[in-house]
């Protein structure tokens, strides 16, 4: 059984658009006008405001200086859900995983978004194809660092994260984005309810050839399955299913090298014997 993704509450940014296009108006501003003003193209302008385009933070700010609105847009982006400030597909996931009080993660391409540094998930973002605009970009950027807020909680979710070897040998972002993306991991390893495991490039057998995944356990003690393949995920709460993603998280654990081994692997990385 899926669980279907709950659907995006209907004109949130479309509100704040229509308020930035109600501030504009009434300072006898076009849209050609202010997008001059602002230094941006009309059509990112246009975007915004028609909620197709999600209002950063920092420009939030620029708009409440140019059209002197006191602060309203900077106060209308802070209140916005971190869900929506995120692809949509995505969405889904932050619901369950900003409440997790478990999280398990198995990741085969790039650093899972939950340890990534900024730098590092920027350079992910710019990679993406078809290209992203720019601004959308950094909103993603912005709340997925939001969303890794979950670890500062009073009493944060247990966490553990298997990682094939292969991320972190593919220099996203260059060699030095890489290394403190490295560096990151690393402190990542040290908190009580953080682990950590390295998967080595070869080991055979290994359980985790069909893909990525993460298992999710709810403050009521449901547990579930994110998925996802590119532009497409889904959630699974069947507990037939649920189950056996458990116990091939479980041989994954098994398979990878020790918690002391992946953090001597680590700082083999970083040229630290």
């Amino acid at each position: 059984m899926q669980v279907a993704r709950k659907p995006k509450k209907v004109g949130s940014w479309h509100a704040v658009g229509a308020v930035v296009a109600h501030y504009r108006k009434q300072r006898g501003l076009t849209q050609e006008q202010f997008a001059e003003l602002a230094s941006l193209h009309v059509d990112t302008v246009r975007s915004i405001e028609q909620g197709r385009l999600a209002l950063q933070p920092d420009r939030a700010e620029q708009f409440d200086d140019l059209l002197e609105t006191g602060g309203v847009l900077k106060v209308l982006v802070e209140k916005m859900p971190v869900r929506e400030k995120i692809v949509q597909f995505a969405q889904g996931l932050v619901d369950i995983e900003q409440e997790a009080v478990g999280i398990l993660s198995y990741e085969t391409q790039v650093v899972p978004g939950l340890l990534q540094t900024e730098e590092y998930c920027r350079a992910v973002f710019e990679y993406r194809h078809p290209a992203i605009e720019s601004e959308t970009a950094e909103q993603w950027v912005g709340a997925r660092m939001e969303r890794q807020q979950v670890w500062q909680r009073d009493r944060p979710p247990v966490g553990h994260f298997v990682l094939e070897e292969s991320i972190l040998r593919r220099e996203v972002g260059g060699r030095e984005v890489m290394r403190r993306q490295i560096q990151q991991i690393l402190a990542y390893t040290e908190p009580v309810h953080m682990g950590l495991q390295i998967m080595p490039i070869g080991r055979t057998p290994h359980c985790g050839l069909a893909g990525p995944m993460m298992l999710l356990e709810t403050p009521e003690h449901d547990r579930l399955v994110y998925l996802e393949v590119h532009r497409a995920s889904l959630l699974v709460d069947d507990p037939s299913e649920v189950s056996a993603y458990h116990h091939k998280y479980g041989m994954l654990r098994s398979q990878a090298l020790s918690p002391d081994e992946s953090v001597r692997l680590l700082h083999g990385l970083l040229g630290v014997k």
